[in-house]
Order: C-alpha cells, then sequence, then structure tokens
C-alpha cells in the first residue's frame, strides 16, 4: 500500500475516532452525584443489587472492551502524530517531524524551555505547549504569538 494512501486511511479512523469519542459517555462513579464526599473518578461497582453493575436500563453505562480505540490511534494526538515527552534537548535527538510532536514536561523550567522551542524549531518539530511564564516573556520581550 502507497504511503498516501496509508496517511488518508489514518485520517479517516482519526476523524472516526473522533466522532466515536463524542458518543462515548462519561463513566462517572455509581452515586457520586448522590454523595459530596464521593470523587466523580470511575470505581467499579460491587454491590449485589447494583443496577449500574447488572447494566439495567434506564441507568449508567459501565466501561467495557467495546469502547476502546484501535490499536493503530491508541495513544496518538489529535493530530495524528506520536506525542514525545521532553526534559532536555537531547531527548529530541532521532525525532521526525512528521511523526513526532514534542510536549515539554511540566517540571521543565523557562531557560530550559525556551532552548527547547528553539531546538525543535530549528529541527521542524511541532510544539504542542510552547507557553512560557509572564517573567520569562517580559525578561526577553517575547509574545505567545512570537514562539508560535
Amino acid at each position: 500500500m502507497k504511503r498516501s494512501k496509508r496517511i488518508e486511511k489514518l485520517k479517516q479512523e482519526l476523524s472516526k475516532k473522533r466522532i466515536l469519542n463524542q458518543r462515548k459517555p462519561k463513566f462517572k462513579r455509581p452515586e457520586s452525584w448522590r454523595y459530596k464526599r464521593l470523587d466523580t473518578g470511575w470505581r467499579r461497582p460491587k454491590g449485589i443489587d447494583s443496577m449500574i453493575r447488572k447494566r439495567e436500563k434506564g441507568h449508567p453505562a459501565m466501561p467495557r472492551i467495546g469502547y476502546r480505540s484501535s490499536k493503530k490511534l491508541r495513544g496518538l494526538h489529535p493530530s495524528g502524530m506520536q506525542e514525545v515527552l521532553v526534559y532536555n534537548i537531547k531527548d529530541m535527538d532521532g525525532l521526525h517531524p512528521k511523526i513526532h510532536a514534542v510536549r515539554i514536561a511540566h517540571r521543565v523550567g523557562d531557560r530550559k524551555r525556551l532552548a527547547i522551542i528553539e531546538r525543535a524549531d530549528d529541527l521542524g518539530l511541532h510544539v504542542l505547549n510552547p507557553q512560557l511564564k509572564s517573567e520569562v516573556r517580559e525578561l526577553f520581550d517575547l509574545s505567545t504569538e512570537e514562539i508560535l
């Protein structure tokens, strides 16, 4: 199969995934809407009379294997690129601009973040989170638009 056909097929599958994700219910912890002390994060219902566990009609859905996305698309960014978490400049060695997208780690400071953004620009890589803190922007007289 030609490369262009593969890319087209991948784009079609990504659009299908977006539609399916919109249809997929937000799985909430049972009774979390009723009690303030319960978080909304999913926990499997284990009670013997639980209507959600029994999958009764009119009750919220439970996560099942049928909601899972295809293996090709699992873990991809919505743009179709593989996300790579970067902590320093060396982590970007060997990345391909058409395949990989760079996400700068949260704990990276502004000085190193700016260096990573510049290096990614040289390599032609797309940075998913190029934001800087306001102090550094003022120091370098940069706006967010100039970085992008």
